[in-house]
């Protein structure tokens, strides 16, 4: 029997050796020879301080900054663990909220956000990414028409003209994966960086 169990065991640490140490880590090394930033995290520092990364959206609320997607992500509710609580952009939590089109909480929270955005801008059609979380609750990114929609509130808010808001946002659209994967967009944390530099903050 043990004639016929050695082989399957071999193969058995073989391949764990194999796939599960050398690969892993032949990769990582890999990464960090051609992509040291990316394989770090897309650390964005400030002062030599990390302020976050390009990969995971912040939560920010000031009428002030630029606002980014909305965030279904959650955490334990600390004062009671078996219940859970909203917590955007929480990344040891990535995910959406499996809320479908017949939600009434759903409904009811788009709804609010509309009518929120409505109030804030109501001369421009709503873009969509303003009021619908991505699948991960992570995004860091924010289309050009939607920082655009947010000019009006930050540029009063922070007393600067919207045209000089409109080039800080047109500065730092990114363009298209080689010219043809994916959309524009724009990354909400670089964007509020560049407007407290706009402001001296």
């Amino acid at each position: 029997m043990l004639k016929e169990l050695r082989p399957a065991i071999v193969m058995m640490v073989l391949f764990t050796v194999l796939t599960g140490l050398a690969y892993p880590l032949a990769m990582t090394g890999l990464a960090q020879l051609a992509f040291p930033r990316q394989a770090k995290g897309s650390l964005i520092e400030k002062d030599g301080k990390v302020i976050g990364s390009e990969l995971i959206g912040q939560n920010f609320e000031k009428p002030g900054y630029f606002h980014g997607r909305p965030s279904a992500t959650t955490d334990v509710d600390p004062k009671d663990p078996t219940k859970t609580v909203p917590a955007p952009y929480n990344a040891a939590n990535s995910g959406g909220s499996n809320a479908g089109p017949t939600s009434k909480a759903l409904a009811e929270r788009v709804q609010g956000d509309i009518e929120k955005l409505r109030a804030e801008n109501p001369n421009a059609p709503i873009p969509i990414d303003l009021v619908t979380t991505s699948a991960s609750g992570l995004d860091p990114d924010i289309s050009p028409e939607a920082a655009l929609f947010q000019v009006p509130r930050v540029a009063r808010e922070r007393g600067l003209p919207e045209q000089r808001l409109r080039e800080l946002v047109a500065n730092q659209t990114e363009g298209r994966f080689l010219g043809v994967i994916g959309e524009p967009r724009v990354n909400v944390l670089r964007l509020n960086m560049a407007l407290d530099a706009l402001v001296g903050r």
